[in-house]
């Protein structure tokens, strides 16, 4: 090991072990011991996660290859933002190489199909002659049919074609028809040019359309155009094809048939337009002069549902070339008119529902309900049975109504049972209003116990998933009307409830796990209400809370509701406990004139429940008192050798000589000299003190450990250190008061609320235990000396402390041996008697001065005793 010693500091590098006891001691010892041994705590913090940093280090120079890189540039890319990119609309339906694509020859043959050149006709005869002839359109437009004179075909449609045949036969074949039909047709050649993907001259089906000139060469490039596809023949123009009527309507009107020879012009597209947003179809678009909004509406697909279509943002150039924004109501008549290069962006309209009144909590429909002017609360919980959980609280809800555009809320609170009995007015609701329905448990254990013993059982819950939909949706919708984030509100909580100098006035609560809290409790439902309160706080508006203490079901702090009084302020707070003391109760208020001042206010509570004299301001505190000299049920235990052991409840001031005598005695068997006496406050303090000196025996291990580390000269092994403290830290506090039941003094302790006795029974023996080479009981034998009990348990240790040997009694107590010497007895009959025990200490000299190990080995082996004592009497 590396150290280096300079004056006062000595700069060495710990051990793992000696790193796990440095992480247990507290932040302040741990800097005061890095300075003294010059060495960095961030460091040995970050140990462990600099093991893992170097494992990544190591395992990044490896050799890779390309394809395990880009996978890993993949894995970055996906926290990158990214741009949803438009592609001009209608290409890639033609998009590709060219290809053979033609026609299938078994399509039907229109009517207007026009002959060509080495076009087959085939001829069924049937009626006196049955014959099939396959004839074949010669070089001259004539089609010469067997035992007939040829005819000129060319430039006849198919229809036409059919007729003459028909005619010819029935004219020059008596009793003879015939069935003319079109066999192969004869390819043609065709030209592409323009913005084709691959102009050039193609061969087709004399069937094949404008759009089959596009399959076969590829299709548009990216510059052509879609809506003026020309198709000229012997140099003038036959038709203009716009492909949109075909990709947006279905009309293929102009998708006329191809002749040999025709040309397929596709010119560049001159104007484009970009709509994106909220449409049906976000893409680039090609323009025409004609175009108007209604066409490029068409185009995009119209608008969504949540379309914003009152502010669409239209971007474009101006005539100097500079980038304008312009913004349109598409709602009315506007005299937008689309513009080549123009953007059009359509927002998402807000998601926030409009005349809209949303419930929350312990309901059975939890959700969202139409308003209109004049609708009530009564409206909306019309049946309590069928409307309200079982668990829902009738005595305290309430309506958050924002108040301006900030979003700022104010709160209104009301009684369901009030309203369903008609003491009190009808609510009369607002749009957007939230209304919360609270539980009236708090914890999921009490809620639950509720709902086992009732016939709306936990499955009927489930089965409307009530929970569920607020864990899953309803808090995240609920924190957004209110205006929150979940890291927002966890930010505040701790900030909330310090609401005034004179919360020191609240009781402390029990510590309950978050989960624990029932879904619709106060805790969980009021968080960000009171939060939100506590945010929209200004100087000349302080936050709108009140706070309720004492003797309610759910002390705490509340949102001030309009008009709120004592009466509310309960009806918060849950209600009475049965210990409420009514006749006086206290409102603590803070006043701001020329400084901060508080001021208490004495009032009946009797009165003020029947007419209210006090309305609650900000920052007031409501304290309820419990009744003088109140005291809920005091028990104590009396266990083993008495007439009538058990469970006694008492009296305040009650005595042990009292108790006793209510117990009926001893028995013939207790042994009173060893009577353990356990009482809670004392298991409280004597907690306390173990885990204190826990931490300062780590510290002194840490401080020696690092000393002997620098001198290089270790006496105790550390794990023995290490289990001594973990059989320390496993200790559990007893409260044990020593007492002797014969003195005058004991039998005059007054007894508290969970003391306990226990009366062992006779024992006729004497213990050994600790360094000794056999931990071992023996018979009491008023003639032996502490040295022969050690004897007979085989001897000390090499590491027994034979200088500090003790006794402890079994009523508790500890004596050393008696002066003249250690191992003598007493020449007043031996200090030894039944019950006793002798402990040996570990030599606190062996394990490098440190003081307080004799002290951690007497709480253990003094403890242990007592609590092996008690679980025999118990059993």
């Amino acid at each position: 090991m590396l150290f280096l010693i300079s004056h006062q500091t000595i700069a060495v590098t710990p051990s793992k072990q000696q790193i796990e006891q440095f992480k247990k001691l507290p932040k302040a010892q741990q800097e005061a011991l890095a300075k003294r041994y010059g060495f960095d705590v961030s460091a040995l913090d970050n140990n462990k996660k600099g093991d893992k940093k170097n494992e990544e280090k190591e395992s990044s120079i490896l050799p890779r290859d390309k394809k395990g890189l880009l996978e890993e540039e993949e894995e970055e890319d996906k926290f990158k933002p990214k741009l949803e990119e438009l592609k001009p609309f209608g290409y890639e339906l033609f998009a590709g190489e060219p290809t053979t694509f033609i026609p299938s020859e078994l399509a039907a043959i229109p009517d207007t199909y026009l002959l060509g050149i080495g076009d087959t006709v085939k001829i069924n005869l049937y009626g006196k002659t049955n014959e099939e002839h396959e004839v074949q359109i010669d070089r001259e437009g004539r089609l010469a049919i067997p035992n007939l004179s040829p005819i000129h075909v060319i430039g006849l449609s198919f229809k036409e074609l059919k007729a003459l045949i028909s005619k010819k036969i029935s004219e020059e074949m008596i009793g003879v028809q015939a069935f003319v039909s079109m066999g192969e047709l004869n390819p043609m050649r065709i030209m592409v040019v323009g913005e084709a993907y691959k102009p050039g001259s193609y061969t087709v089906s004399p069937l094949a359309t404008v759009t089959h000139a596009l399959f076969v060469s590829g299709g548009v490039s990216d510059n052509g155009s879609l809506r003026k596809i020309q198709v000229k023949r012997a140099g003038k123009l036959v038709t203009t094809f716009d492909l949109y009527d075909l990709l947006l309507f279905g009309d293929s009107s102009d998708d006329v048939v191809l002749k040999p020879g025709d040309v397929v012009f596709i010119p560049p597209a001159a104007k484009k337009i970009k709509v994106k947003g909220e449409v049906n179809r976000q893409a680039i678009f090609e323009l025409k002069e004609s175009d108007s909004l209604e066409s490029v509406m068409a185009m995009s697909g119209g608008f969504k549902a949540n379309a914003n279509k009152s502010k669409v943002v239209v971007s474009r150039y101006n005539g100097d070339g500079r980038r304008i924004t312009l913004n349109y109501n598409f709602t009315e008549n506007t005299s937008y008119k689309p513009q080549n290069g123009d953007e059009i962006s359509v927002n998402a309209a807000s998601t926030r529902f409009q005349n809209t009144v949303t419930v929350v909590g312990a309901v059975t429909s939890p959700g969202h309900y139409e308003w209109h002017q004049g609708k009530t609360l009564k409206d909306i919980f019309s049946a309590p049975r069928e409307d309200l959980l079982s668990i829902a609280d009738f005595g305290y809800s309430l309506i958050i109504r924002e108040v301006n555009f900030e979003g700022d809320i104010a709160i209104h609170q009301f009684s369901l049972q009030d309203i369903f009995n008609g003491k009190a007015g009808n609510i009369e609701l607002e749009s957007n209003d939230t209304i919360v329905v609270f539980s009236r448990y708090q914890l999921k254990e009490e809620e639950e116990q509720l709902l086992e013993d009732l016939a709306y059982n936990k499955e009927q819950l489930k089965l409307r998933e009530n929970v569920k939909l607020w864990e899953q949706f309803e808090r995240d919708e609920f924190l957004k009307y209110i205006g929150l984030k979940e890291d927002e509100l966890f930010e505040l909580e701790e900030e909330v409830k310090l609401i005034t100098s004179i919360d020191a006035l609240f009781q402390k609560p029990e510590e309950v796990e978050e989960e624990d809290y029932a879904v619709f409790s106060r805790q969980k439902l009021l968080a960000p209400i009171v939060a939100k309160l506590q945010r929209q706080a200004t100087p000349s508006e302080p936050a709108k809370l009140f706070a309720v203490n004492g003797q309610v079901k759910f002390p705490g702090v509340y949102p001030l509701s309009e008009n709120a009084d004592f009466q509310k302020a309960v009806q918060a707070g849950g209600g009475f406990l049965e210990a409420a003391y009514l006749e006086q109760v206290e409102l603590t208020r803070v006043v701001y004139n020329d400084g901060k001042q508080v001021e208490h206010i004495q009032l009946n509570g009797l009165n003020e429940l029947a007419n209210p004299t006090q309305i609650l301001t900000s920052k007031d505190t409501v304290n309820i008192f419990p009744r003088p000299n109140w005291q809920e049920r005091l028990q104590v235990k009396v266990v083993g050798e008495v007439k009538f052991p058990g469970t006694y409840t008492i009296k305040r001031g009650e005595t042990l000589d009292s108790l006793l005598e209510r117990v009926g005695g001893f028995n013939q068997f207790a042994h009173k000299e060893a009577a353990i006496f356990t009482r809670e406050s004392i298991k409280r303090k004597e907690t306390s003190q173990i885990q204190r000196l826990t931490q300062e025996l780590r510290r002194d291990i840490i401080t020696n450990t690092f000393q002997k580390s620098a001198t290089a000269n270790t006496s105790m092994p550390y794990e023995d250190m290490d289990q001594i403290l973990k059989d320390l830290s496993k200790v559990e506090a007893l409260g044990r008061l020593v007492i002797d039941l014969d003195k005058r003094s004991t039998q005059s302790l007054q007894l508290e609320d969970g003391d306990a006795l226990y009366i062992p029974a006779m024992q006729d023996s004497v213990s050994v235990i600790g360094e000794v080479n056999l931990a071992a009981t023996h018979l009491f034998d008023s003639s032996k000396s502490v040295d022969d009990y050690i004897k007979a348990s085989g001897g000390l240790k090499q590491k027994a402390d034979d200088e500090r040997i003790y006794i402890i009694k079994a009523n508790g107590s500890v004596e050393l041996p008696s002066s003249g010497s250690w191992f003598a007895v007493s020449s007043h009959g031996g200090q030894l008697a039944p019950g006793d025990t002798i402990v040996v200490p570990l030599d606190a000299q062996h394990i490098d001065s440190l003081t307080l190990w004799s002290t951690a080995t007497q709480i253990i082996y003094q403890l242990g005793l007592a609590a092996a004592s008690i679980a025999t009497l118990n059993k």
